[in-house]
């Protein structure tokens, strides 16, 4: 397959609710959209690194910058049989995962549409729903988590997140167990504490968390391992997988017992089905996460959460949750029974109008 041209935008998406972490607090979702081309077929993909480099090394302006003034010029009117070998001409470029993602996504997708092949099954995903938590970030106060956990419970979602950081962990951990006392959940640190923290770490074994995901450093696995020898709670790793060798290197050390995949942190969907088809053979559960990306990212997110091994409930979520219009149309709205069910036809594509509005940059791609 030849890309002819790529159209590609920095997007900002306001939020209806800051989302708070332990790296700081976004007022609104900065993502960069890729249309490829190829002869009279065109798809889309997302990749949504933040406004910072705060979650990663990325941010949504790198991201725009090498793939409409660096990758993209490299891979345009070249052919690639398969997203392999999409990846092994890219691979010169050294990291950078997010930006390799917003092109290699656009193999996938343009394979979907040429082929008329729904995503969920040529990533080699089955015809099943997915299942979908609840997560929450950093409030206001206690009693305002508490009272969304609440109307999750009550909702039925089968377990919560909750992100925690310096100052927001051990009080809100206990109030949310105590309340909840048969509730399903875990808490996301999102590296931001230190083996320095260890009694806290400790503390918190009683409340039956089901992991702790990322409690240290984003680029660590070696201290990951040694933490998880001095605690019960099992450790999940997110910001520190970023392709198949760390997660190797990862389970080889013990570093985890759970792995987060996200597309965009792994460099694209080829590079997450290889962790997850490794992972499986290791015995190590995974689970899909999201950016907080459009209906559009979203969805490719859901493809990727039917492979057989995902096996915790991801990190996806209906368009009302964070937007009050998502950039995106069909938006994404679960099912009676909390469940997304993935697109068997073509996937949600930018509204015109609400792509011009919220477009900070763009680029056109070509010869």
């Amino acid at each position: 397959m030849k890309i002819n041209k790529l159209d590609v935008y920095y997007v900002s998406m306001p939020l209806i609710y800051p989302w708070r972490t332990a790296y700081g607090s976004d007022s609104s979702i900065h993502s960069i959209l890729v249309k490829a081309t190829s002869g009279d077929y065109s798809a889309w993909s997302e990749s949504t690194p933040l406004y910072a480099p705060t979650y990663s090394p990325e941010s949504a302006g790198s991201v725009f910058h090498n793939v409409s003034e660096i990758l993209g010029p490299y891979v345009i009117n070249k052919s690639f049989e398969s997203p392999e070998e999409l990846n092994q001409h890219l691979k010169i470029f050294k990291g950078n995962p997010f930006a390799k993602a917003a092109i290699e996504i656009c193999w996938w997708t343009l394979q979907s549409t040429i082929k008329n092949i729904p995503l969920h099954q040529l990533l080699g995903g089955q015809n099943r729903e997915v299942v979908v938590g609840a997560d929450f970030g950093i409030q206001d106060s206690i009693d305002m988590l508490i009272t969304k956990v609440d109307q999750a419970v009550k909702k039925g979602f089968p377990r919560v997140k909750l992100k925690v950081g310096k100052g927001w962990d051990y009080d809100v951990i206990h109030a949310v167990r105590t309340t909840f006392p048969n509730l399903t959940f875990h808490i996301d640190c999102n590296g931001g504490y230190t083996l320095d923290d260890l009694s806290f770490f400790k503390s918190i074994d009683k409340f039956e968390l089901v992991f702790i995901e990322q409690p240290l450093q984003h680029n660590d696995f070696l201290d990951h391992a040694e933490l998880a020898t001095k605690i019960e709670t099992p450790i999940c790793l997110d910001e520190s997988i970023i392709d198949l060798d760390i997660t190797k290197k990862a389970i080889k050390y013990k570093s985890c017992e759970y792995i987060n995949i996200k597309p965009g942190r792994v460099g694209g969907l080829a590079n997450a089905i290889a962790i997850h088809n490794f992972c499986q053979n290791e015995g190590i559960p995974v689970w899909i996460g999201g950016m907080l990306e459009s209906a559009l990212g979203a969805s490719i997110c859901i493809a990727l959460a039917t492979l057989p091994n995902c096996t915790y409930p991801a990190d996806v979520f209906p368009s009302s949750n964070f937007y009050e219009t998502d950039l995106c149309s069909p938006d994404l709205k679960l099912s009676p029974n909390l469940t997304f069910k993935p697109n068997m036809g073509s996937l949600p594509e930018p509204d015109k109008e609400r792509l011009n509005k919220q477009t900070y940059l763009y680029k056109e791609v070509v010869n």
